[in-house]
């Protein structure tokens, strides 16, 4: 089923109450995805906030079986949620089955019944800090509406992140943002040092980074504070 303009618009309108901090931002967020899992009408909605390793973790879920999306995507490293986040853009899987951008992942997602998968990246200060993301058990072509209704849930618990951020609430969330935004700056550092002492792209600095990381089986963050340490004595 297609989302309709003037559903998003009554749905929006009713969550008009969380733009004016009517409710706690935790509680916002959960509000959110429940809302865009009833408009969708999707097996699953749900949103998640990157950590201090860049590991998308879901802090609010309308179904258990988001939760594979998490999973999934840690263990192999790949999925539509983390090319939505890495590249800071919408991205769509109609099925799975088919699609071969992401074929750990894919084959994985399958037997778990996940079939087609709409993520929308959360941006906070020209990055992304997370992702909003509905899931189907079937097949599921995405509509230009369905894309723009994502969007603009997503442009409203945007807000509340940045609710969370500025206003130094004591919360899990907001100490869950705080490392993650910490640990990007240290990231950062150490992609521009490896950018300049061995030529390569931004990209292939980060892809360095995490390997190393996998294969030492250390934090990301550890490994850029080394580097950073390494380049500064």
């Amino acid at each position: 089923m297609d989302v309709s303009l003037h559903d998003v618009h009554q749905a929006l309108l009713e969550l008009g109450k969380l733009r004016f901090g009517e409710m706690g931002v935790e509680d916002g967020i959960r509000e959110i995805v429940h809302t865009t899992h009833a408009m969708f009408d999707v097996d699953g909605a749900g949103l998640m906030l990157a950590d201090a390793d860049r590991h998308l973790r879901s802090v609010a879920a309308s179904d258990d079986r988001f939760a594979h999306l998490e999973e999934l995507q840690i263990e192999h490293d790949e999925g539509p949620c983390i090319d939505a986040f890495e590249n800071k853009e919408l991205v769509g899987a109609e099925d799975l089955t088919g699609d071969h951008r992401w074929p750990l992942f894919s084959e994985a997602a399958i037997q778990r019944k996940v079939r087609a998968v709409l993520a929308s990246p959360l941006p906070y200060n020209q990055d992304a800090v997370g992702v909003v993301a509905v899931l189907s058990e079937r097949s599921r072509p995405w509509s230009p509406a369905n894309e723009l209704a994502l969007l603009a849930f997503t442009d409203l618990a945007a807000l509340l992140i940045a609710s969370i951020i500025q206003g130094e609430q004591q919360s899990e969330v907001a100490g869950q943002l705080q490392g993650a935004l910490n640990s990007r700056q240290l990231i950062e550092q150490a992609k521009g040092i490896l950018m300049g002492t061995r030529g390569v792209s931004a990209r292939a600095a980060y892809e360095e980074l995490r390997a190393k990381a996998r294969s030492e089986r250390r934090k990301l963050a550890e490994v850029c504070a080394e580097i950073v340490h390494d380049a500064v004595r």
